[in-house]
């Protein structure tokens, strides 16, 4: 007799019930009765509010959400850019064939050349006026021993 009434009692908590009373204008179509009617929101009817809403609205469906990102977010978000990028190129590289390779380390050499010579042209300007006569004189004088031999 006592196990049995312990599992209904313990049945009568696990049944659900509505714990909120009906409301009593739903049954009754009582004319006088005031029925409840939404509260309106002073600042969603208001001009300033509904103007930004729908410049909100037409942008994000242009695209032209606002960043409204941290800066650590976007700065993580450009380092993973940079790297992605610089993972590309490093692979672009990777497939380059042994001609190509050979071509852009002939090119290099060049690009050293010609930096050497803009620096030795440089430093012959820049150099004082009796290093140049001295280098004049030198040319002069092999010319002349050239020509005489």
């Amino acid at each position: 007799d006592g196990p049995s009434e312990d599992t209904e009692f313990k049945d009568a908590y696990l049944i659900p019930r509505n714990i909120m009373a009906e409301p009593d204008y739903i049954e009754d179509d009582n004319p006088e009765l005031i029925r409840p009617q939404k509260l309106v929101n002073p600042v969603k009817t208001s001009r300033n509010h509904q103007d930004l809403h729908r410049e909100l609205l037409m942008n994000q469906k242009r695209g032209l959400a606002p960043q409204n990102k941290p800066e650590l977010q976007k700065v993580m978000e450009k380092r993973k850019r940079d790297q992605v990028i610089k993972q590309k190129e490093e692979e672009a590289q990777k497939k380059k064939s042994d001609l190509e390779i050979e071509l852009l380390k002939r090119q290099q050499k060049l690009e050293q050349l010609e930096l050497e010579k803009q620096k030795l042209q440089e430093e012959q300007e820049n150099a004082p006026e009796f290093v140049k006569v001295k280098g004049n004189l030198r040319r002069t004088g092999q010319e002349v021993a050239q020509v005489q031999e």
